[in-house]
Parts: C-alpha cells; sequence; structure tokens
C-alpha cells in the first residue's frame, strides 16, 4: 500500500507514518511544519520507502500532485487548538472543514477511494448519555473545533455515498505518547520545569476526561480498517476509563516526586468549549476485537517521561 499522511510531521502523524513503515508500506508525508516537526521525521527519512513534501492542505494544486499515485489517506492535519478557537474562528473552519474539502476532491480527481479520519469526541458536545456512543444524539456543538470536524465527518460520508469512496472516522479522546506536544501534560509540565511549589490549574480540577495511548491509538486504526468493512465506518477510540484532571496530576507529582500548592481558576471548565465531563462508548470497536494494552496513568507517565528527555519540544513550542 502507497498511504498518503497528511500532517505527518504531527504528533499522531509522525507516529503514524513510523507504524506504516514498518509494516512495509510506501508512505507520503504532507504538511506545513507550523505544528509538526521535521525532528520527528528524523527516523522515517533514513527509510527508501518514504517521501516527505512540505506543503499546506489550502494548497490544492500541490495537495493533488502529492497525492498522485496514493492508495490510501489518513488525514490527520487539522487545527487542534480547542482552547483559543474563540479567539480565531476561521482558523478551525479553514485548516479543518475546508482542508479536508480539499483533501476529498485530492481524492477524487487521483481516483483514490479509501480514506481515514481523525475526528473527535469534542463532536458529542455536552451530551447527556455517559458513556457516549457512535449513534448518540448530536446536541448543541460547544466548541469551533468539534462544530468543524463535525462538518468534516458530514463531507466525508456524503463523498463515499456520493464518489463510491469508503470511510473510516475515529472520534477519539485526547491522546498520549511519544511526541506529544500540546494538551494538560505538555502544560502542566511546563509550568512544575518553571516552578515546583505551585501549579496553577484551569477549572476546579473535577473535570473528567479520558485519554488513550498513542501506540493503542494507531493499533486500533488499523485494525478497525481491516475488520470495519462498510462505506462509512464511524467508531470511538478511548480507553474503557477516565480520571479526574486532579487525578492525572497526582500522577505527575508523583512521578516528579514534587508536592506543589495547586491553585483552581474555579467554575467546572476550563475555557470555552471545555466539557466536563468527556467518556466515550468505546463498545463498537471492542467488538471487532481491539483493545488498548495501556492504561491512562501508563499514558499519562510514558508522555511525561518523553517530555523529560526531549525537552527541546518545551522550546520549540515556547
Amino acid at each position: 500500500m502507497k498511504a498518503f499522511v497528511t500532517g505527518g510531521a504531527g504528533f499522531i502523524g509522525s507516529n503514524l507514518v513510523d507504524h506504516l513503515l514498518s509494516l512495509g508500506h510506501e508512505v507520503v508525508a504532507y504538511d506545513n511544519l507550523s505544528t509538526g516537526m521535521s525532528n520527528f521525521l528524523t527516523d522515517a527519512t533514513n527509510h527508501s520507502h518514504f517521501t516527505f513534501i512540505e506543503n499546506d492542505v489550502l494548497n490544492t494544486n500541490a495537495l493533488t500532485q502529492a497525492m498522485a499515485g496514493s492508495d490510501f489517506v489518513f488525514h490527520l492535519a487539522a487545527n487542534a487548538d480547542v482552547r483559543f478557537g474563540t479567539d480565531h474562528p476561521e482558523k478551525d473552519l479553514q485548516q479543518n472543514t475546508i482542508a479536508t474539502f480539499n483533501v476529498l476532491e485530492a481524492m477524487r480527481h487521483n481516483g483514490i477511494k479509501k480514506i481515514a479520519f481523525s475526528s473527535t469526541g469534542s463532536i458529542y458536545g455536552e451530551t447527556s448519555v455517559i458513556p457516549t456512543p457512535e449513534d448518540s444524539p448530536f446536541p448543541i456543538q460547544t466548541s469551533l473545533y468539534g462544530a468543524s470536524k463535525l462538518a468534516c465527518e458530514g463531507m466525508i460520508s456524503a463523498y463515499c455515498e456520493g464518489y463510491g469512496m469508503q470511510g473510516w472516522i475515529f472520534r477519539f479522546v485526547s491522546i498520549l505518547g511519544e511526541r506529544y506536544t500540546h494538551g494538560h501534560v505538555f502544560d502542566f509540565y511546563k509550568k512544575l520545569l518553571d516552578n515546583p511549589e505551585e501549579l496553577f490549574v484551569l477549572g476546579n480540577g473535577k473535570q473528567k476526561k479520558s485519554y488513550l495511548y498513542i501506540q493503542d491509538c494507531l493499533d486500533a486504526i488499523l485494525f478497525a480498517i481491516d475488520h470495519a468493512k462498510a462505506p462509512v465506518n464511524i467508531l470511538n477510540l478511548g480507553t474503557d476509563e477516565y480520571i479526574e484532571v486532579d487525578d492525572s496530576i497526582g500522577f505527575i507529582t508523583k512521578h516528579l516526586n514534587i508536592q506543589p500548592e495547586l491553585k483552581y481558576a474555579g467554575g467546572e471548565r476550563g475555557w470555552i468549549g471545555d466539557n466536563p465531563f468527556i467518556f466515550l462508548d468505546c463498545s463498537k470497536i471492542r467488538q471487532l476485537g481491539s483493545t488498548p494494552k495501556f492504561s491512562i496513568e501508563q499514558g499519562v507517565i510514558r508522555t511525561l517521561e518523553w517530555l523529560q528527555n526531549n525537552q527541546w519540544v518545551l522550546e520549540r513550542r515556547a
């Protein structure tokens, strides 16, 4: 298989690139390096079956040319900045929704029929059904990020119906692991490096979230592609547990052997669109036969260990 990976230099994308290469596939990574990092592709660049193209998914001509000859598209490029979405609302529209339209059009032009898409559990908004299954009724959208991803899902489904494509739409919880460069573990670790005596926490620490370790995520994606054969396959990906923010802080501070004073911003959410309880029903992917190997705590610690050994990422992000 020749795989085309948008966002191929990002956290999930670069791990997927390495995973696909290890399985013997040919891989083209496409990334504008706005948030992705070329360092993440160091091992891949030494592989004879790997090609990196630095460009933007909003550049339709370059995207269409780069995708030529591919068999399968993994569309991971996106703006994942949920927290500051209301500061730049056009970014979610352009980098998520319009970009996905461009990817689908490039596929159509090149006769490529298969796409895997990284969606999000955020599309469920503040649902009343917890754990939340794939067929849960959609409430009012609470973030521009979630709304833009839901629009992407709709377009992918319509292209599959209209042009005979096949799609795998994965609604992720937050992903943890090596090459993680944004999120609560990153933020807390950076703050604690600056001041191990005090930690400022957005919200009240009681927000309930589920997380998934990166290698479990990749295993589930490729497993589903092999075993879910409908024209459009929509699957939640997560663990069968959740934790509170305070639990994660406990994992982190215990690993670092520190006891900072915790200072909360107050309220049940950290920012606009921060749902206080996200926990997905993953029975559909379990029934196919895919189960995570790592707990949330293990994922947090592995992420923290990687950040400790790769502190250049903290400087790059700054």
